[in-house]
Formats: structure tokens, sequence, C-alpha cells
């Protein structure tokens, strides 16, 4: 099931279950904690956690959402951070996390909100509290099919490496354009003079010819029929031939593309498929192709890559970089108000 972030009020997310980031006595407290209270309906679910209360670092548990449109609540104790004890701080964050989400496969949950947890006033250096958030969740979910959404409320918030997003920065800087530059051949001289210059040499521009230059050399068309009876090979009949050739296994990519099982099985039953862009490219991240191996999987599909998009000047870098991590390319893409990819 598909991992994503998203810029939203917790409280407000259509999930089965969203996490609050608790204290062990799991009493009311501010930030998104008082949020999470306050649309539960304070003193219902202050009563609820009474009963369950206290809970030690890194532990979950659940109890009804209330007044929430999410069907739970899971209440998970991160840790307070201690520079001096970075390795048990991780130990108890990727708990809290593992936790949530065994409570949630407990109880039949589909989906499942989080925030970032501990990187509030519990003082965990956000750009670390984020590398354990994916780390735990992707680890999870190579075992579990359950929708997770990473919910940042404030943007600002948000942190991606510098080194990485300088990195992409610089790449975008040399090869996004804002609009399609026309792409020409340089003229020979004798080329040059037939447009420019008539027989006395006086300057003027031979504009028929230009345009005559200009046009791609065509052909006469091919009949139509020839046409239809010759395509490609299709988009899903490529990519399975393609699973294949990379000895991958269906779980194995639709996971890292960060897929449905569901639109995976649409994809491998139905021979004229035609997935999204975002789906299409995910799958090329999954399979770790090249990048004329990732343009030749679009086409199939209908779409290229284009240096006129800065999605598409993102996923490019990382692709021609060798970095497949569909996770960290989502982080970026986040990070640049794109759209996501898989999902």
């Amino acid at each position: 099931m598909p991992f994503t972030i998203v810029r939203q009020d917790i409280t407000k997310m259509k999930v089965d279950a969203i996490v609050n980031a608790a204290n062990t006595n799991l009493q009311m407290g501010g930030g998104v904690c008082g949020a999470i209270f306050i649309a539960a309906g304070a003193h219902e679910l202050q009563a609820a956690c009474d009963k369950l209360a206290p809970i030690k670092t890194g532990e979950a548990v659940i109890t009804p959402g209330f007044s929430l449109s999410a069907k739970f609540v899971i209440h998970a104790a991160g840790p307070v951070y201690r520079h001096w004890s970075k390795e048990q701080s991780e130990q108890h964050l990727r708990a809290a996390y593992t936790n949530s989400l065994k409570r949630a496969v407990e109880n039949k949950c589909e989906s499942i909100a989080f925030p970032l947890i501990s990187s509030g006033i519990y003082g965990y250096p956000k750009e670390d509290a984020l590398q354990v958030a994916t780390s735990a969740i992707q680890g999870f979910l190579v075992d579990h099919d359950i929708d997770v959404t990473l919910v940042v409320f404030d943007k600002t918030a948000f942190t991606v490496s510098r080194e990485l997003l300088g990195a992409v920065e610089s790449y975008i800087d040399e090869h996004y354009v804002d609009t399609h530059q026309i792409r020409r051949r340089q003229l020979l001289d004798v080329e040059r003079e037939a447009l420019y210059e008539d027989d006395e040499g006086v300057s003027k521009c031979n504009e028929p010819l230009f345009e005559e230059m200009l046009a791609p050399s065509v052909g006469a068309p091919a009949p139509l029929d020839d046409l239809v009876g010759n395509l490609d090979e299709p988009f899903s009949q490529t990519l399975l031939r393609l699973i294949d050739a990379k000895g991958k296994t269906d779980v194995e990519v639709y996971k890292r593309a960060n897929l449905d099982r569901k639109l995976f099985s649409k994809i491998r039953s139905n021979k004229g498929y035609m997935p999204s862009k975002r789906t299409a490219i995910a799958l090329a991240v999954a399979l770790e192709l090249s990048l004329d191996e990732t343009d030749d999987l679009l086409e199939r599909a209908g779409y290229a890559l284009s240096h006129s998009q800065k999605f598409d000047v993102i996923v490019e870098y990382f692709i021609v970089s060798g970095k497949h991590d569909i996770f960290e390319i989502n982080e970026v893409l986040f990070k640049y108000d794109q759209p996501l990819l898989g999902g």
C-alpha cells in the first residue's frame, strides 16, 4: 500500500486511524495533541486515555476517535530527544511508529495518518525524525498492506537533507527551462549565403527557402492500416517483460513503486492498461531503469520527460544519479510543491 506525505490538519484526515504524539501519561497536551483532543471531544478522549495510562516511551495504545472522522486514535509516546543518547532516542522513536502500525493492523485499519512524532517540543531534529519515520514505515510496509500518510501541518517543519537539496537545485538550474526552446542545427556557409544574401551579395532573408530548410524531412506517409498493424509493444507487456528481465517480483515492484496492490493487478491483467504519468514513472523507479529505459517505458504510455516541467527535471535527476528510493524522491517533490510518485 502507498506511503505519502501531505500538508494538512491531521484532525481532518479521512483515514481509519490517526496517530497522536502523546506523553506517557496520555494527558491532553498542546499543539497537535491538543488539537486532536479538542476535535475528538476532550472529555471523552481523556476518559478513554485514563483507562490505559501510563505507557512507556515507544509504546502505543488505541482509543475510539469519538467525534473525529477517523474511527480510532492511536496514542504513541515518542522520546524526548537527548543528543548524548542518539541511539536510544532513535530506537524509541522507531518503536513508536512500528507499535502504532501494529495497533492499526490489529484493529483491521486499512489507512493511518501520522504526525512527525517528537519533532516539536520534544526536540527531535526534524531531518533525523523524518528519516526515522520513513525508515520505520517502509520497513513495516514490506510485510504489511496499509495506506500510510505522514501529515505535515506546517511545511516549514519539513526538512530535506541540505546536501541532497543542493544537488537537486543545481540540477534544476542547469536543466530546467520555463519554455521550450527551438533547437536547430548550425547552418553551413553555403546555406547561410542562400538564406541571407542575394546574387549581388546584398543581405536579405529567403523566407521560403528558410522554412523549407528548417522543416523536418518526411517521406510519403505510410498507409494507416500498416501503422495500426505494427504498433510498438504496449506498456503493460513491456512492464512485465522488464520485471522478469530485472529479476524482480511483482510484490517487490509495486511496493518499491509505492503503489496499491489492486492498481498493480489492473496493470497486469489488462494488456491495454494506460497508467498515469506518475504511475509509469514510479514503476520505472522501482525497476531501477536507466534514463533511456525510462524514456522508452514512458513512450509506451504516451508520455515523456520534459525540461519545461520541474517535476520531470527532479525525477530525471534521481534517475541519472542512480538514486531509486521513491520515498526520498517524494520528500524532494513535496519540498518543491510537486505531486508525489505512486499512491
